[in-house]
């Protein structure tokens, strides 16, 4: 078989793609092989396996993430930061299924505290001092915003929403005022 210019980084970026048209659990070294049009054993000098491509997989989509949700919420404060940080979650969801559900692939201690994970614990806590939270209310609030956005996408890229009215774009804006509401009168916040 020919060379295609095998890298890690381009089997990785390719793995991401095809996470996003297939799924993420199928982005396997095997398929990827396949749409390069070489042997499995071609990619093993690149990615050791399976969980290794995943994992590659997820820490790109984390930092991807990280970034635009950087971009959007830099100078804003209070609900414009909730606002745009749950915008670009909810976009970069619906756009890249794959490979949101690859920033919830299990990561291994190490390999979780190295990455772009503690970006967005980081982001999440620095919108949550404009609603003045203290410990423990901030950690709880912290996955009820995780719970909520990613509940929500979940849905909506299934379908959940498409048969009925209103709009998901209506109950979105009107689940983050609610969500702004409830952080402004926190219980047990001082």
């Amino acid at each position: 078989m020919a060379r295609v210019g095998l890298t890690t980084e381009r089997l990785v970026r390719a793995g991401a793609e095809l996470a996003d048209e297939i799924g993420f659990e199928q982005a396997t070294p095997a398929e990827l092989a396949r749409r390069f049009g070489v042997r499995t054993a071609s990619l093993y000098s690149h990615v050791s396996s399976a969980h290794e491509l995943r994992t590659r997989i997820a820490l790109l989509a984390l930092e991807e993430l990280a970034d635009q949700v950087a971009a959007a919420i830099a100078g804003r404060a209070g609900k414009d930061a909730l606002i745009a940080f749950a915008n670009v979650y909810r976009d970069y969801a619906l756009a890249h299924p794959g490979r949101f559900a690859a920033t919830k692939y299990p990561l291994d201690p190490e390999t979780a505290a190295a990455s772009a994970g503690v970006r967005h614990a980081r982001m999440t806590r620095a919108i949550l001092r404009g609603y003045d939270l203290p410990e423990p209310q901030q950690t709880h609030a912290v996955r009820l915003l995780g719970s909520v956005f990613s509940g929500y996408v979940g849905l909506e890229a299934a379908g959940g929403f498409s048969h009925s009215a209103p709009d998901p774009q209506e109950s979105w804006t009107e689940i983050l005022g609610a969500l702004d509401a409830l952080l402004r009168t926190w219980p047990g916040a001082s």
